[in-house]
């Protein structure tokens, strides 16, 4: 199977002479040039009210890329459920897939900073529950063309949508799973399993394979590629793009540890979310510093000979999967981004496609 790769917009605005206007300008121009640089997909997280990410609604941002592109997919990576009425998501899912010509990735998540929770009125204990009510009803009708619900949290009356669906969203399915319970939904939900690399990636496979077995067990096949999420920064000079990525990742993750209160203890009391109470713990003991440098050190970074050898390391390990590479971040400037993805796109890229992993089979 080939590796498909795409790019994932951040709306990070960690660079304070920037402008909100100019942060946008530089995101859209980044998806713009991924199309014509040879990319498969577009992705754009939904972030609210901070610098750390500013994207209040990712469909409404890829219903513009829509306009300025002809085939790119284009990815949510990820609306965030709980903060969005599921009625609403269908809706505009279906709206834009219509515009698109059948291009969306629809991709759901649960969110996890306790600042963007508190804005919308939702306790953070409840958006687990949130999440496994409303994310069946959101693909059900994308697939039905109808939406209901008899939920606590969602009791949504029948109502037919238009535009009707134009195809069948499976195999367009995605579901961000880190926790446990995630990987249940992911997998029941016949959706494939979006992750973020913030750790070596054969520290990650337990829930990879947990996630393939549970998916297995619920359709009887194997379950699609895992799709990663990682940053990459990409430079012919070595040295220069390993000092170049450190010091962005490193302001990057200093930044995600702020929003999110990564190194907080109410993790531990917040239902739904207790296995990040181990994650700030170690975080806790190990310092914030080494914490970075050890984020930093599982991308991809340097010169494309070793950013082809980490993507195939990558495929050693997991298999076939897809990649979808961050490639601005931690207030990096547009112009730094753009030359490393069109040097990623032109010396790594058509390599990378041409690797191959060891098939994931069914269990016996």
């Amino acid at each position: 199977m080939e590796l498909g790769i795409g790019i994932n917009l951040g709306f990070g605005k960690l660079d304070p002479e920037l402008t909100d206007q100019e942060m946008y300008a530089g995101e859209v121009d980044l998806a713009v040039r991924a199309e014509a640089l040879g990319y498969d997909s577009v992705w754009a997280v939904e972030h609210h009210f901070e610098d750390y990410s500013l994207c209040p609604d990712n469909l409404l941002v890829l219903a513009h890329v829509a306009g300025r592109t002809r085939q790119i997919k284009l990815g949510t990576g990820a609306v965030i459920v709980p903060w969005n009425d599921p009625l609403r998501v269908a809706e505009k899912a279906l709206m834009l897939d219509t515009l698109s010509g059948g291009r969306l990735l629809l991709g759901l998540g649960r969110g996890l900073s306790r600042r963007e929770y508190v804005p919308f009125r939702i306790p953070l204990d409840e958006t687990r529950d949130r999440f496994d009510e409303a994310a069946p009803m959101i693909f059900e009708a994308l697939e039905t063309g109808v939406i209901e619900g008899d939920g606590p949290f969602y009791p949504q009356p029948r109502a037919e949508l238009r535009p009707r669906p134009r195809a069948t969203f499976r195999g367009r399915r995605y579901v961000v799973a880190g926790s446990p319970d995630s990987l249940v939904m992911a997998a029941k939900l016949e959706a494939q399993m979006m992750s973020f690399i913030v750790r070596p990636v054969p520290a990650l496979m337990p829930n990879f394979t947990r996630y393939r077995e549970l998916f297995e067990a619920e359709h009887g096949r194997v379950a699609p590629p895992i799709s990663l999420n990682v940053n990459m920064y990409c430079h012919e000079d070595d040295e220069l793009a390993r000092e170049r990525h450190f010091r962005y990742v490193n302001r990057f993750f200093m930044s995600n540890v702020d929003h999110y209160e990564m190194a907080g203890e109410h993790f531990a009391t917040t239902k739904g979310h207790e296995r990040y109470a181990e994650s700030a713990a170690y975080f806790r003991e190990i310092g914030l510093e080494k914490a970075a440098n050890d984020y930093a050190a599982t991308a991809l970074w340097g010169n494309p000979e070793r950013i082809l050898g980490q993507i195939e390391a990558i495929r050693d390990v997991l298999g076939d999967y897809e990649l979808v590479v961050a490639p601005c971040f931690g207030g990096m400037p547009y112009d730094e981004a753009r030359a490393s993805l069109e040097l990623f796109s032109r010396e790594v890229m058509p390599k990378a496609r041409g690797l191959r992993g060891a098939p994931v089979r069914l269990a016996a």
